[in-house]
């Protein structure tokens, strides 16, 4: 199993076994961004049902604090579990992840995949063993980022950046409208400030938003600047954790998002781009 993906605990084999072949599959993010983690379960799962959970009432969850993002996952997916029955909960969100999973594994009984930034891959990755770690300003901080730095980067540089601009950024470029540059080149030139920024040539992208952007943060950074982000590998990890059950989809997959106004219906030509051909509320 990979270091960017947290691994799913022990649990009886009777929530492995006998699933519901309609039972979905729940991606949970705080927006848009979780889309760059569909896309790779397409790839390995296309026969899975999927529901795609955007807490847009809750967005941004980079600049809440630790206790507000917690009560509020936690009390989401309880709910959307209860109502939805899905066979497994992927929270695509790096933030939510790195401050919720615990409790959330606590009060669910359904297999839970979360993200975590993948800094064990770009230490393998880097030749210059500097390497960047952009995310939002609340995962940054967190001492899980620091056990993950102590773990596999200890002989490293790593240098962070809270950049929740990405994520307006990324939220944008998904409802068809124009990415500020000054967003992306903001966050490159954040990082190149720091000691040694000038030496980065490996970025971890610590946020599902932020593969959304990738092609304009490849242009912010220059050449010989690569990216590393967990999707990948948390598609690989819902295929193993599914292996064997069958899947059954009734019609098209569901996209549900929380709050009020006309919000779903600008992302409404990319998420059926995705394969989420119906949009509801929560």
């Amino acid at each position: 199993m990979t270091s960017d993906i947290k691994s799913v605990p022990q649990r009886s084999a009777d929530m492995f076994d006998k699933v519901d072949a309609t039972a979905p599959i729940l991606l949970f993010d705080s927006g848009v961004g979780g889309l760059s983690v569909l896309e790779e379960v397409r790839k390995v799962l296309p026969d899975a049902p999927i529901i795609y959970a955007a807490d847009t009432a809750g967005l941004p969850y980079g600049t809440k604090t630790e206790a507000q993002i917690a009560a509020r996952v936690a009390g989401l997916l309880g709910r959307m579990t209860e109502r939805l029955r899905p066979r497994l909960v992927c929270i695509a969100c790096n933030t939510a992840s790195t401050i919720a999973l615990g409790m959330v594994r606590e009060v669910l009984e359904v297999p839970i995949v979360g993200t975590v930034p993948a800094i064990k891959p770009a230490a393998a990755m880097t030749q210059t063993g500097v390497i960047g770690l952009l995310g939002t300003e609340a995962t940054i901080r967190q001492a899980y980022v620091d056990r993950l730095e102590h773990e596999f980067a200890a002989d490293k540089r790593l240098l962070r950046h809270g950049a929740p601009g990405l994520v307006e950024a990324a939220e944008a470029k998904l409802r068809g409208e124009r990415v500020d540059p000054a967003l992306i080149r903001q966050a490159a030139e954040a990082l190149r400030a720091q000691p040694d920024g000038n030496r980065i040539d490996t970025v971890v992208l610590a946020c599902t938003h932020f593969p959304l952007v990738e092609t304009e943060l490849a242009e912010a950074f220059g050449p010989g600047v690569r990216f590393v982000h967990g999707a990948q590998g948390i598609a690989r990890q819902l295929a193993r954790l599914t292996a064997g059950q069958e899947y059954s989809r009734q019609g098209p997959d569901l996209a549900l998002f929380t709050g009020q106004g006309d919000m779903p219906d600008a992302y409404a030509d990319k998420l059926a781009q995705y394969g989420l051909l119906r949009i509801e509320r929560f």
